[in-house]
């Protein structure tokens, strides 16, 4: 173990295993089903899911929940709000007025809602591929079409070629994903960058939505800059998406937020969280994400570097087991993106041995959009044990790469 593991602090233990198989856990026991993996030991590398314990303020507020032992409807959004203000302006000096947030049930959700809100059938979302693959499959499930603004890689790093997006640009193209930090890629982006894009959404007219729900996992002292905060001036076009799910591991909360200072926007989004009947919340993930926020800086200041030291070690190790196979430099998420065209070997054959011969189930980078289809991604956000054996696996998997 580095230096940077063994600094991490001894009140939270990342490397314990929580035996999560049999427990409804996606990640876990739905392997065979996505994967066609049946072996009994594979090892889940696919869905941003970590396999560490959540912060102990949120199991207490849980705790004191069931305690309770009345569950009923969940009223008065507000110290929720003002919970996820305070985080955000303790670490991106983001001054939220909770009158700007709406709950939503994930930001995935969110982002459908907000198409419903401010686009119609057939219009064109942009979207900057290699990107999270569900902003396809929402765009899609909406009847949006689908205007992929290729990112170019230079120097280890993704880049949005704007003047070519604008050639592309339509009188149909009304909405702009944009995904900050950068999933599957890592990167966070500049000020000058987020600007940029501003300046082209403010320029033709277009909705600028923008996902930041990886904005707390941030490596190495990486600074993430919100979207509005780097262009203030498209604050009456701009719904930023968080959540503190992500960040604390609290996916089945299904909590996230969207937020706009444009009270008309914040209308139109509210209209349509209330037409889809989801203007009533869940007690469980409300309670969870208000806790994770108000108690979870020691936690999430512990894990950065463990997570960071697991990306090292995996990033040094996959080169060494598959020849010619690197890994994006990340600056923030626990989600390697892998490239393995320099292997040589066709991308089924890689898949093949991930999946058949190191049992390890990895996202397969076509599902990010053009672009992916050499690469794989792999969240490395699991204790060290299990990560050492994942690896270890991959090791034999290409061995015959290394004679």
């Amino acid at each position: 173990m580095n230096d940077r593991a063994a600094s991490v602090s001894p009140a939270f233990d990342f490397d314990r295993v929580i035996e999560r198989r049999g427990t409804h856990a996606s990640k876990w026991d739905l392997i065979a089903r996505y994967s066609g993996i049946h072996a009994p030991d594979a090892i889940p590398m696919w869905v941003a899911d970590m396999d560490f314990a959540a912060p102990p303020g949120v199991t207490e507020a849980l705790a004191a929940e069931t305690s309770l032992a009345v569950h009923g409807y969940y009223g008065d959004t507000g110290t929720w709000a003002q919970a996820l203000a305070e985080w955000f302006a303790r670490r991106h000096d983001w001054k939220i007025d909770p009158a700007w947030v709406s709950p939503t049930p994930g930001v995935v959700s969110g982002l459908g809602l907000i198409l419903q809100a401010v686009s119609e059938p057939g219009d064109e979302v942009v979207v900057f591929p290699p990107a999270y693959h569900a902003f396809r499959r929402i765009i899609l499930a909406n009847e949006r079409r689908i205007l992929d603004a290729q990112l170019v890689e230079r120097d280890g790093r993704y880049f949005m070629d704007l003047d070519a997006l604008r050639a592309q640009l339509t009188p149909a193209t009304k909405v702009v994903f944009f995904c900050s930090p950068h999933n599957p890629g890592g990167n966070v982006w500049s000020r000058d960058e987020i600007r940029a894009l501003a300046a082209l959404c403010a320029e033709r007219d277009h909705i600028l939505v923008s996902d930041e729900i990886h904005c707390d996992l941030l490596l190495d002292g990486a600074r993430h800059t919100p979207t509005i905060i780097a262009a203030p001036e498209v604050a009456d076009r701009l719904i930023t998406c968080v959540a503190a799910t992500k960040t604390f591991n609290l996916a089945g909360a299904h909590v996230g937020a969207c937020v706009t200072s444009n009270a008309a926007l914040k209308r139109r989004l509210d209209a349509r969280v209330m037409a889809s009947g989801l203007g009533s919340y869940n007690r469980f993930g409300m309670i969870a994400t208000e806790a994770a926020w108000r108690t979870g800086d020691a936690w999430l200041d512990a894990l950065l570097p463990y997570l960071a030291a697991n990306r090292d070690l995996f990033d040094a190790r996959i080169v060494a087991a598959a020849p010619g196979a690197r890994s994006m430099r990340l600056d923030a998420t626990y989600l390697a993106w892998v490239d393995f065209s320099g292997t040589g070997l066709a991308p089924a054959d890689v898949a093949a041995r991930v999946k058949n011969r190191a049992r390890i189930f990895a996202s397969p980078g076509s599902q990010f959009g053009p672009g992916g289809d050499t690469w794989l991604r792999f969240n490395f956000a699991i204790p060290r044990p299990i990560l050492e054996e994942a690896l270890g696996r991959l090791d034999d998997a290409f061995s015959d790469l290394r004679r």
